[in-house]
């Protein structure tokens, strides 16, 4: 009842300052106080209601678990009664962030979280993509070089074991490579290959450097994706040129290697794994492997969604039209791209877990999910911001689990169909069907957040 305590001091002082005052009134208002206080009965948290949710602009420094969640995953029998009874084996671990309008239209923000207390470390897969381009665009403006921006030309070339050049993209107007189009490509469908070219473009170094120094401490971004190379490779990134629409050199990168010492980790996860064809009976060992908190990626988000929510120095160095370009890619379905352009097989929910798992059909267009998604190890993670424009709905959810109920790894019998998806699917529907329900002060103008697609 910290609530309680405020109004107790606050009345306090006004009768200090009052004529005739005399101490003996504070100490039995003290003992009165101290005696409701005692005796007062707390309500039980229900699914509209959880005494222990945080409000606050500042949601990093947050630790707390509440009954909302479990609550409304124990009212719908039979949906989440595996989520309740394995949250621990699987990992479960989910944030939802409830979105109040004001009446200036600022947003304040409530937060749920449900086995945050518990949760382990997971692998992040294709999550780290998220922070991994923003620092793209913040790193492109430190630099300052009038004729250096998301669309110039950037020639990768190799110098170092492992590394590969890029000379061209043919799914660009002009046949030539950018940090815009790979930011595009992981935002669309994930594309690791572009993840990898930004990451060669940040250095391991920086990468970390910059998210550490904005309190994302526990995170290491040390690899690139779906190519296998050892610590040393990935601590080497490519050399890296950029060329004006006239081929003139406008800056030029050497190859990068990063000497930091990060402090030595313990994470393993599973009970055994493959390795070149041969079953080994012990728990794989991911301490050299990405890592990135839920509660990290969530707020990165929250950032992007709300910058002025996020603390100044939690805030990437972006311009507003690069967050906007950020924010039209995330939203952005496969089918509405252009440069690059996807067949049908990249269906609306390719990366839209939350709400739509595994579902073919198109999302209606006025259902826009501002999300990046990751998928490796068995571990199933989605990080989004869902707004239905016709029906003026938002909210935030960042989820993750373990779909890996044999405990082998390497396998590639992962659980994603039977128990990621349809989680993630229910969750979000979950979470939906409240929102549309709950009363509302203020209608949220969501205009700023419709964007003209491609096509």
């Amino acid at each position: 009842m910290p609530w309680l305590f405020l109004e107790f001091y606050s009345f306090c002082i006004q009768i200090i300052y009052m004529p005739g005052f005399n101490i003996r009134i504070i100490y039995k208002l003290s003992l009165i106080f101290f005696l409701v206080s005692c005796t007062t009965s707390k309500p039980r948290p229900t699914i509209q209601e959880s005494q222990s949710s945080v409000v606050t602009t500042n949601p990093i420094t947050t630790n707390k678990e509440d009954a909302f969640l479990e609550g409304m995953f124990s009212e719908q029998h039979g949906i989440f009664d595996s989520i309740l009874a394995n949250r621990k084996n699987w990992n479960v671990q989910v944030i939802y962030t409830q979105i109040n309008r004001a009446a200036n239209g600022r947003a304040n923000l409530k937060y749920y979280y449900f086995n945050k207390k518990d949760g382990a470390y997971f692998y992040p897969a294709s999550t780290v993509k998220f922070p991994v381009a923003l620092l793209a665009l913040q790193k492109l403006n430190e630099l300052k070089i009038p004729a250096l921006n998301r669309n110039t030309t950037m020639i990768t070339e190799a110098a170092y074991s492992g590394q590969t050049p890029v000379y061209n993209d043919p799914n660009t107007p002009d046949g030539k490579p950018s940090i815009a189009q790979y930011i595009k490509r992981v935002f669309l469908v994930s594309d690791n290959d572009a993840y990898n070219r930004l990451y060669e473009f940040l250095g391991q170094e920086y990468i970390n450097k910059e998210l550490h120094r904005m309190g994302y401490e526990e995170t290491r971004i040390v690899h690139r994706l779906e190519i296998f190379l050892n610590e040393d490779e990935n601590r080497h990134t490519n050399p890296i040129n950029f060329y004006d629409p006239g081929g003139k050199l406008v800056y030029s990168q050497p190859m990068q290697f990063n000497t930091v010492q990060y402090s030595p980790r313990n994470d393993f996860l599973g009970k055994g794994f493959y390795s070149n064809g041969q079953l080994h009976n012990e728990p794989m060992n991911f301490s050299k492997k990405n890592r990135i908190s839920l509660e990290s990626l969530h707020n990165i988000l929250l950032s992007v969604i709300f910058p002025d929510k996020a603390r100044a120095s939690q805030r990437f160095k972006i311009s507003e039209d690069d967050r906007k370009f950020v924010l039209k890619y995330m939203s952005q379905f496969p089918r509405e791209s252009l440069y690059p352009s996807y067949d049908s097989s990249y269906q609306d929910a390719y990366v839209k877990l939350l709400l739509y798992g595994n579902q073919k059909e198109p999302i209606p267009n006025h259902i826009r999910i501002f999300n990046k998604e990751g998928d490796a190890y068995g571990q199933l993670t989605d990080i989004a911001y869902v707004a239905d424009l016709e029906n003026k709905i938002e909210f935030m959810v960042s989820a993750t689990i373990y779909c890996n109920t044999d405990g082998i790894l390497n396998d590639d019998a992962y659980d994603y169909e039977t128990i990621g998806l349809p989680f993630l699917k229910e969750l979000g529907k979950a979470i939906y069907k409240y929102e549309s329900e709950r009363k509302r002060n203020k209608v949220p103008d969501l205009s700023s957040i419709m964007f003209t697609y491609d096509k």
